[in-house]
């Protein structure tokens, strides 16, 4: 069974050692700057100070995934739409951790008067596109060569959900 809680600085090595090696060796996520105890706390703490949700799931004790999100653009006519992040260990995939964390920040997005959800996923990530479909995500927009990494262009596709 997965337990799902607000993220704390202990968990912090168990976050970069499963969102750090996406970072180095794929493109799930188009940055190349790694995740520090300080940036992690700096993440968080924001997130915190504007009422949005930075949980972990854990399972027997062990950090499986991690799931956030914040105001998708600045400005006041954008406080009804967000944008998550979700970070699965390997091991977690396809055992429903996913799908907890996302209902869980849907719900905490929803109760914060959020409307809409948006996914920036990588046009080369299929899994996380079908994984994002499955839960009732549509894409609403597709970026040719908008992000940068490895010396390739990526392209970033746009889906998002009503909450």
């Amino acid at each position: 069974m997965n337990k799902l809680r607000p993220a704390t600085s202990a968990d912090f090595p168990a976050i970069m050692a499963i969102w750090n090696p996406l970072i180095r060796a794929t493109t799930v996520t188009f940055s190349t700057e790694e995740k520090t105890p300080e940036s992690l706390a700096e993440m968080i703490d924001s997130r915190r100070r504007a009422g949005h949700a930075f949980l972990v799931a854990e399972r027997a004790g062990v950090v499986m995934g991690l799931a956030t999100y914040a105001q998708f653009r600045g400005g006041n006519g954008y406080v009804h739409a967000f944008e998550h992040t979700i970070i699965l260990a390997p091991q977690a995939q396809g055992k429903g951790v996913g799908r907890d964390l996302m209902a869980a920040i849907e719900a905490h997005a929803r109760a914060a008067g959020g409307h809409v959800m948006v996914a920036g996923i990588s046009g080369e990530n299929t899994a996380g596109l079908a994984f994002h479909a499955a839960l009732g995500y549509v894409e609403t927009g597709r970026m040719p060569e908008t992000g940068r990494k490895f010396g390739r262009w990526l392209d970033l596709v746009l889906m998002q959900k009503t909450l």
